[in-house]
């Protein structure tokens, strides 16, 4: 699987301007051969929380979501966006979405752990575990910005038969640690390929740092970003993710049974 990467700056609520900025990305990367294209947190509505949840029309969503299925039809390529969705009461969460090149979505998730006052005044932190799919002969799941910062996220995605973890996020400037060590730790330690989709610039006066990566199974930066808008690209080939498995078998040597008595304290 070709797996492209979209770091860009979003433009807060013009829903417009951020989508042409992915159907942009979303051709290059078809042109390019990419199976599918990775985007950040929030990105077609620019990130914002307290905006998000004070000014956009929540009844809005259903023909967004029909307009991004409808990008990647007609651009022929899988895509990963992210949007709020309802979270079946009176709140939102936030979520993302993979699609296949038809349009058709194969999987979505709520994110779990919500990072600061802004994003837990607008949205709620959502409960279920990732899911996993079969997309281009990959086990696929998703997880989001301040999840993968988490142990338990991502080996959940893993034990769960995943092999890839893509993560669309919006990680402000200065945090550098979270893409070149955690991220990378993750991979390592779960034997996944992730890849993690930052913005880029200013929105809404915070400052992003970039710096998004594609990390291999063994820890391995396959592809990075600098500060600025970028598209990236990474294969990721299941026989390799596989062979390293073999090699230092983590999730094998696992004893669970042991662990939950451990979390008890």
């Amino acid at each position: 699987m070709l797996l492209a990467l979209l770091q860009a700056n979003a433009a807060p609520l013009d829903v417009a301007a951020n989508l042409e900025t992915i159907r942009r990305a979303a051709r290059d990367a078809a042109d390019a051969g990419a199976d599918v294209l990775l985007t950040p947190e929030l990105f077609p509505l620019g990130y914002d929380p307290l905006r998000i949840g004070d000014e956009f029309d929540a009844a809005l969503l259903p023909g967004l979501r029909a307009g991004l299925a409808d990008l990647a039809r007609s651009c022929g390529i899988g895509l990963v966006y992210s949007l709020p969705v309802h979270d079946g009461g009176t709140g939102l969460n936030i979520s993302a979405t993979l699609l296949d090149a038809e349009g058709a979505e194969l999987l979505s998730y709520a994110k779990v752990h919500l990072f600061g006052p802004d994003e837990r005044k607008a949205f709620t932190g959502a409960t279920r575990p990732p899911g996993v799919v079969q997309f281009k002969g990959l086990a696929v799941s998703l997880v989001i910005c301040y999840d993968v910062e988490f142990p338990e996220t991502v080996r959940a995605a893993a034990v769960r038969g995943a092999d890839v973890v893509l993560v669309p996020t919006a990680l402000a400037h200065g945090f550098d640690e979270v893409p070149q060590v955690i991220l990378r730790a993750r991979a390592l330690e779960n034997h996944v390929a992730i890849g993690y989709a930052n913005h880029c610039g200013t929105e809404s006066g915070v400052a992003f740092g970039g710096g998004s990566v594609i990390a291999g199974p063994d820890g391995a930066l396959l592809a990075t970003a600098g500060p600025g808008p970028e598209l990236l690209y990474a294969r990721l080939d299941p026989g390799v993710i596989r062979a390293i498995r073999v090699e230092v078998p983590y999730l094998a040597e696992r004893r669970p049974e042991l662990y939950r008595d451990w979390d008890r304290g």
